[in-house]
Order: C-alpha cells, then sequence, then structure tokens
C-alpha cells in the first residue's frame, strides 16, 4: 500500500491511480440545505448521488469487477450516498471484506463528522489511512444557515442547538484521527452569502488541529434542495478563499466533486459498463460460502449470430444478448459488448466481471479457458443450438436442455470440412 497513491491526497497520482466508491451508505443523519438525494442524473458529478445502493457483500461483488476491468485502480472509497456513520454497521463490514480481500488497497471514508468520533479505533485497526470530514463553520450561527435538522441518537436538533452538538463532535473526532496517525482532509463547501466569508476562519480552526489537506469546494445548485436559488460561485472567488485558507491549511485545488458511485480516474467517465453492472449488482442475492457466491442472478447471456438462434461460438461473439425478466416475461433486457479478443486468460476474466448478474450463457461452442473463467464466479456454460426463447425459457423454468445439445455437422460430401450451417 503506497498511500501517495490516493489522487484527492496527491495531485501528482491524479492522472495516473483511480479510486472507487461503494455506495453501501443510504441514510443521512444531517439534512443540508443545499443538498437533494433524490436527485440523480447520469451526467451530474456531486456528492450524495449514485444510480444504485448496494450491500457489502454486493459491493464486493461489484468491486471484483472494478478491479478486473481497471488495473489503475488504488483506492476503495465509501461516501454516502448518505453518511458512513450512519450506517456503521454496512461501512465497517464494507472495510473489513475489503481488507481482508485487498490487502494492498487504501481504504478512504467521507463523513460529515457527527458519529465519526466512536468508531476512531476501528478506523485505525483496519488500516483505514485517509478520512475526509466536511466542516462547513466553526460558527454555530453561521452553521444555522447550512443545515435544517441533524439526528442525534434518537433526537432531532434544529438551528444552533444541533450545530454546537456538530461542531463539537467534529473535533473531537478530528483530533482523534489525527492522534492515531490518520491522514485528515477537510472540505468546505463555499455556499454564497452563507459561508463564503467564513471560511478562511474554518481553515484557521482547522490548521490549529493539524489537518493535512484543506478542499474549499465550489457550491453547486440542487434542484429541490432550500438553498437551489443560489448561484455557484465564480471561479476568481473560489480562487482567493483558497489562497486565504491556504494561509493555514494546503490546498487541494482539483477535486471534481465525486459521486457516491464514482469510479476510475478523476473527472472522467466511468468505464463503459461499469454502472450497468452497478445498477445490476444491487439486485444480487449474494450466498456466503467461504467467499462470495451469487445465487439467485436475474439475467441469462446468449451467443447468437443474429439474435433468434443459439448458433455462436463464445470466442467469435463480439456481443452477447441479455435476457431476464422484464414487466413479468422473460425476454430481451440489452445487449453487452464482450472483450477484445487477444487478451488471453486476462479476457474471459473481464467478461466474467462483465457477466457477474447472469447465471447462464448459452453458447454453440467455448473453450476450456472461457469455460474455467465463467465457472469460477458461478456462471454454468451449456452448449446448445436452436431458438433463443425456447432454450432461454427452459432455463428460467429449470427443464433439461438435452434436447438443444450441439450435433455433430453432416459433411455434404465436397470435402470442404465447413462448419455444417450450409454452403455460399
Amino acid at each position: 500500500m503506497n498511500l501517495q497513491d490516493h489522487p484527492c491526497f496527491n495531485a501528482q497520482s491524479r492522472h495516473r491511480f483511480g479510486r472507487v466508491h461503494l455506495p453501501v451508505a443510504p441514510r443521512c443523519n444531517i439534512q443540508c440545505k443545499f443538498c437533494n438525494r433524490r436527485f440523480d442524473c447520469v451526467n451530474e458529478s456531486r456528492p450524495g448521488v449514485t444510480s444504485a445502493v448496494l450491500t457489502p457483500a454486493q459491493a464486493m461483488v461489484y468491486l471484483e469487477t472494478v478491479t478486473t476491468r481497471l488495473d489503475n485502480i488504488r483506492v476503495v472509497g465509501i461516501a454516502g450516498p448518505g453518511d458512513p456513520f450512519a450506517n456503521a454497521a454496512e461501512t465497517l463490514e464494507t472495510c473489513r471484506r475489503v481488507r481482508a480481500r485487498y490487502p494492498e488497497m487504501i481504504l478512504c471514508l467521507a463523513t460529515n463528522g457527527l458519529n465519526l468520533a466512536p468508531y476512531v479505533d476501528e478506523l485505525a485497526e483496519l488500516n483505514v489511512s485517509h478520512v475526509t470530514v466536511t466542516v462547513n463553520a466553526v460558527d454555530p450561527g453561521v452553521c444555522a444557515g447550512i443545515y435544517a435538522w441533524m439526528r442525534v441518537g434518537k433526537r432531532v436538533l434544529r438551528a444552533e442547538a444541533g450545530a454546537r452538538v456538530l461542531l463539537e463532535r467534529q473535533l473531537d473526532a478530528i483530533a482523534a484521527l489525527k492522534a492515531r496517525g490518520i491522514t485528515v482532509k477537510i472540505n468546505s463547501i463555499i455556499i454564497p452569502w452563507v459561508n463564503d466569508l467564513h471560511i478562511p476562519e474554518v481553515a484557521r480552526r482547522m490548521g490549529e488541529l493539524k489537518v493535512d489537506l484543506f478542499n474549499a469546494m465550489p457550491y453547486y445548485p440542487s434542484p429541490g434542495s432550500a438553498l437551489e436559488h443560489l448561484e455557484e460561485p465564480s471561479a476568481a472567488k473560489v480562487a482567493t478563499i483558497r489562497e486565504a485558507a491556504e494561509a493555514f491549511v494546503p490546498q487541494m485545488r482539483h477535486c471534481t466533486r465525486c459521486r457516491a458511485d464514482a469510479v476510475g480516474l478523476l473527472g472522467e467517465a466511468p468505464a463503459k459498463g461499469l454502472m450497468t453492472t452497478l445498477q445490476n449488482c444491487q439486485h444480487l442475492e449474494v450466498l456466503e460460502t467461504g467467499g462470495a457466491a451469487v445465487s439467485s442472478r436475474p439475467y441469462l447471456a446468449v451467443a447468437s449470430l443474429e439474435g433468434a438462434l443459439v448458433n455462436q461460438h463464445l470466442g467469435e461473439a463480439d456481443r452477447l444478448l441479455i435476457y431476464g425478466e422484464k414487466q413479468g416475461r422473460l425476454g430481451l433486457i440489452e445487449s453487452r459488448e464482450t472483450p477484445a479478443p487477444g487478451g488471453g486468460r486476462r479476457r474471459w476474466a473481464e467478461l466474467a466481471a462483465t457477466l457477474c448478474d447472469c447465471r447462464v450463457i448459452l453458447v454453440n461452442g467455448a473453450g476450456e479457458a472461457p469455460r474455467s473463467a465463467l465457472n469460477a464466479r458461478g456462471i454454468d456454460v451449456i452448449v446448445c443450438e436452436g431458438v433463443i426463447e425456447e432454450a432461454v425459457r427452459a432455463v428460467f423454468a429449470g427443464e433439461d436442455l438435452r434436447h438443444m445439445a450441439v450435433r455433430p455437422p453432416r459433411a455434404c460430401g465436397a470435402g470442404c470440412g465447413g462448419s455444417g450451417m450450409g454452403c455460399g
């Protein structure tokens, strides 16, 4: 584990190393006036947004897919879409699984800090090396203009009463993190007319706590939020505030306001198909059998030349048809591209990752290497031929497919050694 590989904490790493956020924390214990987590556009990049929510077990299936597809992932983070410590059980379970399966990975968390302090010792034991805490104000009066309410135990606190509790807990948690050698970054959202003039004071207070990095990030209007009427601060204003804050703490200037399901390099679009895989993983039922094994996958893949018959060898398929239940009926869900030829075993590992939500693949033929890779991921390879709809219906009904077994081609007598599909 090289802690310098974290792309958020080290600007020199952001073009080489990527991160993946596992969206396992849906609940939040604070209602920010600038946040509306119900709004999700696939083209937006901001905290609190995700296209799916996963259990810790589902997250591990997804993570295996990501690390198979992308060899530059160095950081596994949890940043919502709510707060990690409003979902402490799920957050810590995910961290334990990641640390056991990927001991070389950097573990990172982003939190509002309200419920962080009780878990600092466990984070240190799990070697969580980087924690980001969002501190938008160190004055309860300013804080009251940013948060509508916060849930403290079974109580809901509002205005300055809640702000005082939040600030006290944030300061205690940050001090505890630093005492255990954990790298701390502070996020402060620059909100015009609310806390923009207060940000340097936040930085000064954080500097006293010896935090490692300060991210003065511009407010982004969120439709449906209480502060949606405010405009995003100008680049010039942000630069001025960062310069003032830099007198107290080193500044981060390359933040891309990551989503709770961000994956890959900072600022780049996710690799093709990964968002579909993320969404598919939330439908998986994962059974623990000495490792994560998917027991109830919703889909089935088919290799077909024209889309009507199971009649293509897996090695020749450039795309696979995905079948499953849609509106109460079995039907075609989508098609997915297969990895390009020439990758050897890596090609089949990538294919297995692409089909993580499929229980079976129907093909006209398959070699031993792809069979082994797919079987290892719990995907049955069935060699058959015939009408796709008949084969799919039989698989989902648990029926035998021996009547659709591939028959050896009959030679026509011309000595051409053809495939038996007919003479051209």
